[in-house]
């Protein structure tokens, strides 16, 4: 049963600014991951690996749908370790105020749980509330 991680924010930032951070890989770089082969295209295949020098959990995406400072998806996979494919999904919404409203779903996370506490629920939606509010959020009301 899917049971959703759902993290949400509101950032002091166009759409455009939001938009821009998810999908300019080098943007991406200073806040997210390194992801040299990213391209907000449907159908376009990219990997890459945590930050720092362990190199331990190799991520690899297929982008699923782009609608421009609206929506972007894609897959989430680590296949050194499972052949379970997940899907991450961020919804963009600017408000009158000028400020965006951010949300990040990423679905079917429980598939990995036989892989242990590193990929648990508790463990993703540590994360991708760190990477919305800690790393997204200040990058872009710096």
């Amino acid at each position: 049963m899917d049971n959703p991680i759902e993290i949400q924010t509101v950032i002091k930032a166009s759409a455009a600014q939001v938009w821009k951070a998810l999908t300019d890989k080098t943007e991406m770089k200073n806040w997210y991951f390194d992801i040299q082969d990213f391209q907000p295209v449907t159908g376009n295949v990219f990997d890459f690996y945590e930050p720092g020098d362990h190199k331990k959990y190799h991520h690899v995406g297929e982008v699923l749908e782009v609608i421009p400072e609206k929506k972007l998806s894609y897959t989430w996979t680590y296949p050194d370790f499972s052949t379970v494919k997940t899907t991450v999904l961020w919804e963009i919404k600017e408000m009158e105020t000028g400020e965006t409203s951010v949300k990040v779903t990423h679905r079917d996370t429980e598939k990995f749980s036989e892989l242990g506490e590193n990929f648990s629920r508790k463990s993703f939606a540590e994360g991708w509330r760190g990477i919305l509010n800690q790393s997204l959020k200040p990058f872009l009301e710096k």
